[in-house]
């Protein structure tokens, strides 16, 4: 330890030694010299982010906060013997990533400040707000422009160390250094953000999007202020949004890629043209105990590699929080509330632990760096950290994220069905254009389960402020989801084919809608479908009918062509209806219709016309009309059940003696 006594003496010492073997008649330049590169062993350089830090000021190492409005001389002492040069240089690097290591590391950001920042103790400015600028989605490819501009450099003398105004500042213990020298100079971060929708190459993006920034000092203004840039990449840069956070005085702050461009042209003569506009870019500290023994000090510091931990804790908190984002920002999240309501209690409860567990963090590291408190005390909260049901956030994430897919997947399938939520579903319904609402219904959607409730149950324990005995261990049970049991999805996947074909065969009634939605019901596991008729819930197991096989034609004889009508799979037929009439062109045939109740039909009195005869095809009716001396005869089958659905078949021509160029059979389900 070093008192002002003893730096004066040594200065007085070696004042006289050189006065007497060298001559020397004005020692006190090199003695500062010489006693300053002494005193560099002991200093510590600090970042300024932004904070407003001079010559002289006091500062804090335990909680890394300067102390207005007390120092140790007066402004006129101070200002009299600052030692200034110039420090000319420009630095410019790019970075791709978003993670806070990365981030610091381009503002030269020590391990110390780095965790008095993680903890809420130091508030930034200028610049330095680049450190809050994270990415909010994933679907974000990033680039980040640093430029940084130093012009000069002011230190304290001798004169300052060994004589103080206000020497009873050493005993308010307030502070454990004094600035003395500081580096000014700007920074300014362009952040360049560019989104991707779900079908783009994300890493082909991100390598357009490096290049797109790292060619903005190559490219030259021209007279008129524009810049000569290819179809191509006026393409990309269109797509390209900015954010500046800087310490140069804009008059607009840049939005844009071409904006971006404009501005970092201007950068260099910002300085230039107002040299009074540079800021503290960086500090160098001195500790004040080596200047008097009564002064307050920095017992400790924080070992780096808690400190890596603690950050890497930290960034999973952030990462977390952003693919919750994300999974929010989803369409089909709005329409499944039930998902979204335990979403949004997740993100509630993840926002509240990183406020606890920061402010965990803000209350052990002064007392560690005072003394007051170990350094296994930081440990302690990473311990609860890891044994809190927190710790388990990424698989529950994984779990929803899951869940959603499988959501999606059914819902694409579906294509021209709407998704709606509770309201449009009643909406539907009560349409009086609307008879009949068949609705393919997901369940088991509302479930907030164990591992929620113990979220908050772990943030109401307060167990961060129980630093001293026994941690409880908080398991997370793994709540059985219905998307995970394979008898569910099993019954789902046999439901959601049987809506599939329900709705495929109906699509063209005008009178009766499909849709999908969300109604919980612990009853019926997975899906189920409900049936609405006339605005009212008839059936929550509604069992639609499958399309039946194709009738097969079992014989031609005479005139007349022998069926065999084939079954509904999931429903026994009442009753058959068979209508056909005669087509002529130009004219319009009534329709006859024949009931019968047995699978074998036959068709009487048909012309012969030439050897054609029926074969299954499609479910649409595309015949050609003969010509005008030929009779063709459609045919229609109703099967007459107990509900609503109808299908249809087209059968084309085989070899046979009569003309049924399209035999067509609908089968359809009338109420009781």
């Amino acid at each position: 330890m070093y008192s002002s006594c003893e730096l004066s003496s040594t200065r007085r010492f070696l004042s006289s030694v050189l006065l007497q073997t060298c001559g020397v008649t004005e020692p006190l330049r090199l003695i500062n010299r010489y006693v300053f590169k002494f005193m560099a062993t002991k200093t510590t350089e600090v970042t300024a982010l932004g904070r407003p830090l001079f010559p002289g000021m006091l500062y804090d190492c335990r909680t890394d906060a300067f102390i207005p409005g007390v120092t140790l001389w007066d402004k006129k002492s101070l200002n009299e013997d600052l030692d200034t040069h110039t420090k000319d240089q420009t630095y410019l690097k790019f970075s791709s990533s978003d993670c806070f290591s990365d981030k610091s590391s381009l503002l030269n950001i020590s391990a110390s400040l780095k965790a008095s920042f993680m903890s809420g103790l130091v508030e930034v400015g200028g610049s330095a707000k680049y450190l809050h600028d994270t990415k909010s989605s994933n679907q974000q490819s990033r680039v980040t422009m640093y430029y940084s501009e130093t012009t000069r450099f002011e230190q304290l003398t001798m004169t300052h160390l060994s004589k103080f105004t206000y020497p009873q500042v050493f005993d308010q213990k307030t502070a454990t250094h004094v600035v003395t020298a500081v580096l000014y100079g700007a920074q300014a971060f362009l952040v360049f953000d560019r989104t991707l929708s779900e079908d783009e190459d994300k890493q082909e993006i991100e390598r357009k999007l490096s290049i797109m920034v790292k060619k903005i000092p190559a490219f030259s203004i021209k007279g008129n202020g524009s810049v000569e840039l290819s179809e191509a990449e006026k393409k990309i840069a269109e797509n390209i949004s900015c954010k500046f956070h800087g310490d140069f005085h804009l008059e607009q702050k840049p939005t844009t890629y071409m904006e971006a461009l404009q501005v970092y042209k201007q950068l260099p003569n910002l300085l230039k043209d107002n040299p009074q506009n540079v800021i503290p870019v960086k500090v160098w500290l001195y500790p004040l105990h080596l200047l008097d023994t009564q002064a307050a000090r920095l017992v400790r510091d924080v070992s780096t590699s808690l400190v890596s931990y603690t950050e890497a804790v930290m960034e999973d908190l952030e990462e977390v929080e952003r693919r919750c984002s994300d999974l929010l920002r989803i369409k089909k999240v709005n329409i499944f509330r039930d998902i979204k309501e335990r979403l949004t209690s997740f993100q509630s409860s993840l926002r509240s632990y990183k406020t606890v567990f920061q402010k965990a963090l803000c209350k052990v590291l002064p007392a560690i760096r005072g003394g007051e408190m170990e350094e296994h005390t930081l440990e302690d909260i990473m311990k609860i950290h890891e044994t809190s049901p927190f710790s388990a956030s990424t698989q529950w994430l994984d779990d929803a994220k899951s869940e959603l897919d499988l959501l999606s997947s059914y819902t694409k399938s579906l294509k021209g069905i709407k998704a709606v939520d509770a309201h449009d579903l009643s909406t539907i319904r009560l349409n009086p254009d609307i008879d009949v609402v068949v609705c393919f219904t997901f369940t088991s959607l509302r479930h907030e389960g164990q591992y929620l409730s113990t979220l908050k149950e772990f943030l109401q324990s307060n167990e961060f402020k129980k630093l001293e005995g026994e941690k409880t261990l908080y398991s997370v049970e793994s709540d059985q989801k219905w998307f995970k049991d394979p008898d569910v999805i099993t019954r789902t996947r046999e439901t959601f084919s049987l809506f599939k074909s329900f709705s495929e065969a109906n699509k063209d009634d005008e009178k009766i809608c499909f849709i999908i939605s969300a109604i919980s019901d612990s009853t019926i596991p997975g899906s189920s479908i409900y049936l609405y008729e006339q605005g009212k819930l008839t059936d929550k197991r509604f069992q639609p009918v499958t399309k039946p096989p194709a009738p097969k034609v079992k014989s031609i004889q005479g005139n007349s062509v022998s069926l065999k009508l084939q079954d509904s799979p999931t429903l026994e037929t009442v009753k058959y209806r068979v209508e056909y009439r005669e087509v002529k062109p130009d004219e319009k045939e009534e329709w006859i219709f024949t009931n019968t109740s047995h699978e074998d039909f036959t068709l009487p009195g048909l012309e012969t016309v030439g050897k054609v005869g029926v074969s299954e095809a499609s479910d649409t009716v595309s015949a050609e009309l003969p010509s005008s001396n030929i009779s063709v005869y459609l045919i229609f089958l109703q099967h007459i059940f107990t509900r609503f659905p109808r299908f249809r078949f087209e059968l084309q021509p085989q070899i046979g003696i009569y003309n049924l160029s399209n035999l067509s059979l609908q089968f359809q389900i009338f109420p009781p």
